[in-house]
């Protein structure tokens, strides 16, 4: 039987970016499956994936967010019997060349996700200083709570089993949830690796993400990290 894979693109507003991302996708990783999940755009993204690059697209009706773009995905791939999600964002800061890393990793220690990580032992684009920073605090309080090293906590590009897909079809975190899911997934006994990936800065644009947003959103971040761990205690 062979094995379906799904491409999860989360997308806002990357009408330039998002035909550029889908055919890096159908050159690298032509037997996968790619559905954009368009976050309800403000500009021409959904039309530009459904017709210049003619792959599946889910309008929301409203702005989720990350988190509730991602989750469409994920209950998306378990209505439709996937074995495999991968996650990449539609700003081209992923390559598709490095999908089959996560996909490998995942058969090879039969793990419930793979984060691609651009900290273990690989050149690639390393994002900002605070960035960097707020990673490297990520990466303490993993170690202080749940024992394991997660060195790209904030990276999205990540794959998920059956397993992890019906979890978080159901369990998604709403804001930033990337830090968050490997907490959630952690005290829920699933298991979790990270595989080293190059990446690139987004190919047009820029990051909504701003120095001052990067301090409230590593402030909101960790508060919400503990909170999850701590209702897992109660």
């Amino acid at each position: 039987m062979q094995t379906k894979i799904l491409i999860v693109i989360p997308a806002f507003n990357e009408e330039k970016n998002i035909s550029i991302v889908i055919e890096d996708l159908k050159t690298n990783v032509p037997g996968c499956d790619i559905l954009v999940v368009n976050d309800c755009s403000l500009d021409n993204t959904s039309n530009v994936a459904k017709t210049k690059a003619g792959v599946r697209v889910v309008d929301l009706p409203c702005n989720l967010g990350i988190g509730g773009a991602v989750q469409t995905g994920f209950k998306y791939a378990q209505r439709n019997d996937y074995d495999y999600v991968v996650q990449v964002d539609g700003d081209g800061q992923h390559l598709a060349e490095e999908v089959p890393k996560l996909i490998t990793e995942m058969q090879k220690y039969n793990c419930d996700m793979v984060i691609g990580s651009r900290f273990l032992d690989i050149e690639s684009f390393k994002t900002t200083n605070i960035r960097r920073m707020g990673i490297k605090m990520f990466y303490l309080i993993y170690r202080l709570l749940i024992k394991i090293k997660v060195t790209d906590g904030t990276s999205g590009f990540r794959g998920y089993n059956k397993r992890s897909i019906a979890f978080l079809a159901n369990n998604y975190p709403d804001d930033y949830p990337e830090p968050e899911a490997v907490i959630l997934l952690n005290v829920n006994g699933l298991i979790i690796r990270e595989v080293g990936v190059r990446m690139r800065e987004r190919i047009h644009g820029r990051s909504s993400i701003t120095p001052i947003k990067s301090l409230y959103y590593m402030t909101k971040v960790v508060m919400s990290i503990f909170f999850s761990y701590l209702r897992t205690r109660w």
